[in-house]
């Protein structure tokens, strides 16, 4: 452990800084971002603790496994509810990075895996400022990061583990979209599709209300800091007569136009799973990498083309680029940086100008316009890379095109050539 000795020493003072602002020793201007943990997740914990979900609380919006996340205060009763969560958030943290650590030293080999994702991800998460520790995604992050370690090795595994996280945050089911075909896929789907109906059932009949998020969103308007969003920041200049209010939980655009551009973004996460439906159709070759390259790129895309991109959801995405830099997937280094720069400016957007922003003035609408503008351009490098590394180039090799010129490390990897020993 003496090549994680730096970045274990740089986590720790990282999230020294972290715990300061949670607890306000230190405050940032702007929100106070840590009120819902006290505020909301307390008061759905008290309500969980009833016997029920929240049914009646429109900002109740997740799958039956979040009750975990929001009763899981309860483990440090001495502590209190805030302090308590802010606690297993970091716990989670560590977690995550002792996973990064161990994947990253792996035996010495051409295979061993690399210290950047853990290093990348002791920069990305204090990047995101207090949200990170704020809110369960980076609980749900933690348990995502694992499944894609385990995927190489143990593919069920990783299956279960992404069926559990969808029953945290659903979008941890888009983890399974890089399982090699053939017996990877049938244990992977298989074990997730198992794991999350055993939860599910288990939901339904402990706790009324389980599946009620379902239809919890469907009146929801645009989001401030969504791509769509910004239709509205400079439409206000030009006389849009809509408004800025706290409605589901966020602040949203509510007025003319914003079912238009809500359902254009609907449209767009569809065109998006068609995308990737295709590239599962068309991909021809699965490497060692592949999974977490396909989860990276397809959680991107969601995130991306979402009406509502909330800070916390930056957490996914380093997550996610941490491992394939831990997994030397080099081809994602380009749009893992993006999303890097992304988080920086989130912080400036969220919460610290966030007043610039919902008031659409120039600077709030700039700030946005380059985060969004760093996740659309990382959205697209990710995907671009991914096509190209499993269905072009394949193609080319296959038809003797790019006969004689050597391949590029990781390309003829096989699934059983992973970088990981569990």
């Amino acid at each position: 452990m003496a090549r994680g000795a730096a970045p274990a020493a740089a986590w720790v003072l990282t999230r020294f800084g972290l715990l300061l602002l949670v607890l306000q020793v230190v405050t940032l201007p702007g929100p106070d971002v840590t009120s819902d943990v006290e505020v909301i997740y307390r008061g759905w914990y008290e309500v969980l603790r009833t016997g029920t979900f929240p049914v009646d609380d429109v900002s109740w919006q997740y799958p039956p496994g979040a009750a975990l996340a929001v009763l899981s205060p309860a483990l440090l009763p001495f502590l209190g509810y805030a302090p308590a969560f802010f606690a297993l958030a970091c716990a989670a943290d560590a977690l995550v990075l002792a996973l990064l650590l161990r994947a990253g030293g792996g035996a010495a080999s051409a295979r061993r895996g690399s210290r950047a994702g853990a290093w990348y991800w002791v920069a990305g998460v204090p990047l995101l400022g207090p949200t990170a520790y704020a809110r369960y995604d980076l609980m749900v992050t933690a348990v995502a990061v694992a499944a894609l370690l385990a995927a190489v090795r143990r593919p069920a595994v990783a299956g279960a583990l992404a069926g559990f996280g969808a029953m945290l945050k659903v979008w941890p089911v888009l983890l399974l979209l890089g399982a090699a075909r053939g017996r990877a896929t049938r244990l992977a789907w298989g074990a997730a599709a198992g794991t999350a109906a055993a939860l599910a059932l288990v939901a339904a009949v402990a706790l009324p209300g389980a599946f009620g998020f379902l239809t919890a969103q469907r009146d929801r308007g645009t989001e401030v800091e969504s791509l769509g969003a910004l239709v509205f920041h400079v439409g206000r200049h030009a006389g849009w007569d809509g408004t800025v209010e706290l409605h589901y939980g966020s602040m949203e655009f509510l007025g003319p136009g914003v079912g238009v551009v809500s359902d254009l973004a609907l449209g767009l996460s569809l065109l998006a799973m068609g995308w990737l439906v295709l590239w599962r159709l068309r991909a021809r070759e699965f490497t060692a990498t592949t999974w977490c390259e396909a989860a990276f790129a397809g959680t991107l895309l969601f995130t991306t083309t979402s009406r509502v991109i909330s800070p916390q959801y930056l957490i996914w995405l380093v997550g996610l680029a941490a491992v394939c830099l831990t997994l030397r997937a080099a081809r994602m280094a380009l749009p893992a940086g993006l999303v890097l720069a992304a988080t920086g400016v989130t912080l400036a957007e969220f919460p610290v100008w966030f007043g610039e922003v919902v008031a659409s003035t120039g600077f709030g609408i700039a700030l946005l316009a380059l985060r969004n503008g760093l996740l659309v351009a990382a959205t697209a490098v990710a995907c671009v890379r991914l096509w190209r590394s499993t269905v072009t180039e394949p193609g080319r090799r296959a038809r003797g095109v790019d006969a004689g010129v050597p391949r590029q490390r990781g390309r003829t990897a096989s699934a059983r050539d992973g970088l990981l020993t569990w």
